[in-house]
């Protein structure tokens, strides 16, 4: 199995209350008006699996569970042997069933990889820390401040988060000199701060969560020149965080 991106193992783990390894024990395709919506190439099936690990959830859950899953078909269009297949399951528990799970997504069933579980087990340690970094749902306020001398300015944006804490990001101009940038969490800007390490949470966030281009009600104060001086800066967070794959 491809190793999925780390941004798309995060967004697996973020969506997912319950996250199992499991190995399948019997796998029956489902026919008919109960599978009109089956995308084309893929069939549904009813999957009970034995439960070997709780990577993650709060629920009590057995050790043999039930679930439903969309599959694509092999190449001949045929059934994927999935009996006895190790894999992980990205899921919510159902209520008053401790049997049963139901998939955060279509692709809430993976096959199991010793990379995959070491992936996610770490995205589910960062998830669940203390100082976890938090969504962002959108920019709030950006300025841009010129220097005393031509071409250095500090640019300081403001970002909303989902659960209220601060996140602001800096950019600093210096003659001769690259821009530099950096995220800070808290309401005290950190000059030692610097731009996250890829494949983080913190650097997830940011590339999966910023709007491509500062909101217009942002800037809507500022003197027009140092507003395009604060959008080319924002612009180089973006371009240095790469895309959200």
């Amino acid at each position: 199995a491809v190793l999925p991106s780390y941004a798309t193992t995060a967004g697996l783990v973020l969506g997912a209350p319950l996250i199992l390894d499991a190995r399948i024990r019997s796998a029956v395709r489902i026919k008919g008006a109960e599978a009109a919506n089956v995308a084309a190439g893929h069939a549904r099936f009813y999957i009970e699996a034995d439960v070997t690990a709780l990577i993650r959830g709060s629920n009590a859950i057995s050790t043999r569970i039930g679930y439903v899953a969309d599959l694509p078909l092999t190449e001949r269009g045929r059934e994927p042997k999935l009996k006895k297949q190790r894999v992980l399951l990205f899921a919510r528990p159902v209520t008053g069933r401790s049997d049963q799970i139901q998939l955060s997504g279509t692709d809430g069933q993976r096959p199991w990889s010793p990379e995959l579980d070491a992936l996610v087990r770490a995205i589910v340690r960062e998830t669940i820390a203390a100082d976890a970094p938090p969504a962002i749902t959108g920019v709030g306020n950006a300025f841009h401040v010129p220097g005393s001398l031509p071409g250095e300015g500090e640019t300081q944006v403001f970002l909303q988060t989902a659960n209220g804490a601060p996140v602001s990001l800096q950019i600093l101009r210096r003659p001769g000199e690259q821009p530099r940038w950096a995220v800070s969490l808290g309401d005290i800007v950190d000059d030692s701060a610097g731009p996250p390490r890829a494949n983080t949470l913190l650097w997830y966030r940011l590339a999966c969560g910023l709007p491509r281009t500062l909101p217009p009600a942002s800037l809507e104060s500022a003197d027009p020149a140092n507003a395009a001086t604060a959008r080319e800066d924002y612009a180089l967070v973006l371009r240095a965080l790469g895309p959200c794959a």
